[in-house]
């Protein structure tokens, strides 16, 4: 039997080393789906509800594992579907491919049913590649730049299959002078600044007295390192919201996250900084950090776009955070006095114990922050957290503590409602041996959570550890307008664990019956304004 287009796109991505794809069907990838069938399903084939989840799944997956997403639909609306995740992506700089079905070549143009221009629709989104396969022995060459480009460039790419292409017998370009050939990975690479930028660096670090580190996700391969730094200057250091997993946050020194869903120690940690050294982060609020002219700044990012923006940096250094680090830790000289830090210490201590007591304040018929507050000590150390935006995700920033080799990720730039569940089933599929923890709104529940209950369902039994437990804040109070849902009864509808609270002397109860289930849980919390 001969080799068809979609055949060898399959083929391709196992080259690639890809083991999952999240995906919707549709006539449109008709091709696709015939060639999973006699792959056996290899690459894995996880089939969202919809295509907006099935990318958002995908960007779960691609932040938790440390690959590129990949994800796939058909023409038409299920294209215009996948835009969330992929703006998803481009925001927070994760590397994603999207492969999506279009029409056959003879119908685009014409009025047709779900023809839509899909290299319009995504010439935004997937600006740095964008391509359409219109010869079979064009494919391998555009799926590999696809690929190489999302990784180079940590950003989503989408290559555009028409239908009758992917059914078209492949065969390899003979077109020796005219045809780039294709080639399979990419060696590892990392920047890093020359010499008298590192030596700028460290006069600006070491004239400091009172250094403030903030600290973003790009920051996440270098936590021995910038540990290391604020030792050596007696540091205090914050977060950035997709930076929260960064660091440990039981390092006494360690605020919690900066900006809207921040700490107040954070915050005077910046403001009453005279240094600012900002690793991996272009944290664009400057009303959280410090202001013009009172400090000066070091920046350290991997992407030379990024640099010198949102602050005005007196050094901007292009590297590797972890390499980046490693050679500015020599130059650094070690503080002797260690007020800077212990004022810093004791904030964050004063803070903590706030966190406590607006936690045990009443409230009808359960305070929402006591809910995260409860969570926070059964949290098992090697889990896995998503979260939805929303007042949702103030109890996760502010109450939720990073320990052990803890992960967690949001939507961080788009904040887009919906993303938590998705989000938190691909992280199962990127980490299957580690628990997983979803946390949601209402709103976002009955926007995609719900339908994706269907999916952990489906899927429960392909993790090594099968714990997917989704908390819900179903909100009770004054202009409350979502229709009211029992979303525990939905789980347990589907054969979940679903367990409703509506006490606060339930809450701890029922997060350790969720953790402890074996499958999927969804514990649904009955919360309301505190009295």
């Amino acid at each position: 039997m001969s080799t068809t287009v979609a055949d060898q796109i399959l083929t391709r991505l196992r080259e690639w080393g890809v083991t999952h794809v999240f995906g919707h069907p549709g006539e449109g990838i008709n091709g696709l789906l015939a060639a999973w069938s006699r792959a056996g399903s290899d690459p894995h084939l996880i089939e969202a509800r919809h295509e907006e989840s099935c990318a958002f799944q995908a960007v779960g997956y691609a932040k938790f594992s440390g690959l590129a997403g990949v994800c796939t639909a058909t023409s038409g609306p299920g294209a215009i579907h996948l835009l969330g995740g992929m703006f998803d992506a481009k925001l927070d700089h994760v590397p994603l491919v999207t492969i999506v079905g279009q029409a056959d070549r003879g119908a685009t143009g014409g009025p047709y049913q779900r023809n839509v221009d899909l290299n319009a629709l995504f010439r935004d989104v997937a600006a740095d590649f964008l391509e359409t396969v219109t010869a079979p022995d064009q494919l391998s060459g555009v799926l590999d730049r696809a690929i190489r480009t999302a990784y180079g460039r940590r950003c989503p790419t989408a290559v555009i299959v028409p239908a009758d292409v992917q059914f078209a017998e492949y065969a390899p370009s003979a077109r020796e002078f005219t045809m780039d050939p294709a080639t399979i990975g990419t060696e590892q690479w990392a920047p890093m600044p020359d010499s008298d930028a590192l030596e700028h660096a460290a006069e600006v670090l070491n004239s400091g007295r009172k250094v403030a580190i903030l600290a973003g996700q790009g920051a996440a391969g270098a936590r021995a390192e910038v540990e290391q730094v604020a030792d050596v200057l007696g540091a205090g250091v914050a977060k950035a919201l997709l930076g929260k997993d960064v660091l440990s946050d039981e390092l006494p020194y360690v605020t919690g996250l900066i900006g809207m869903l921040g700490t107040r120690p954070a915050y005077d940690l910046m403001r009453g900084c005279d240094t600012l050294l900002t690793i991996g982060s272009d944290f664009p609020y400057t009303r959280f950090l410090p202001a013009f002219g009172e400090a000066r700044g070091v920046q350290i990012d991997i992407d030379p776009h990024r640099v010198g923006m949102g602050y005005p940096y007196e050094v901007n250094l292009v590297g590797d955070a972890r390499i980046t680090l490693q050679r500015l830790l020599p130059k650094l000289r070690r503080k002797p006095d260690r007020g800077w830090q212990e004022q810093v210490i004791a904030d964050t201590r004063r803070w903590q114990g706030e966190m406590e007591r607006r936690a045990a304040l009443p409230a009808e018929p359960v305070n929402p922050e006591h809910v995260a507050r409860e969570l926070d000590p059964l949290l098992p150390e090697d889990a896995v957290l998503t979260c939805d935006p929303g007042p949702v995700a103030a109890y996760y920033a502010r109450h939720l503590r990073i320990r052990g080799t803890m992960r967690a990720s949001l939507s961080g730039t788009l904040a887009s409602a919906g993303s938590g569940v998705p989000y938190a089933i691909g992280a199962k599929f990127a980490c299957p041996d580690r628990p997983a923890i979803a946390l949601a709104g209402d709103h976002a529940m009955q926007m995609s959570g719900l339908a994706e209950l269907i999916t952990a369902a489906r899927y429960r039994d392909a993790w090594k550890d099968p714990r997917l437990v989704v908390g819900v804040w179903n909100g009770r109070g004054p202009g409350r307008t979502v229709p009211d849902v029992s979303y525990a009864a939905f789980a347990a509808s589907l054969g979940l664990t679903g367990i409703r609270v509506t006490e606060p002397e339930e809450v701890a109860g029922a997060w350790r019956s969720a953790l402890d289930a074996d499958g999927p849980a969804v514990v649904e919390f009955l919360t309301g304004d505190v009295t």
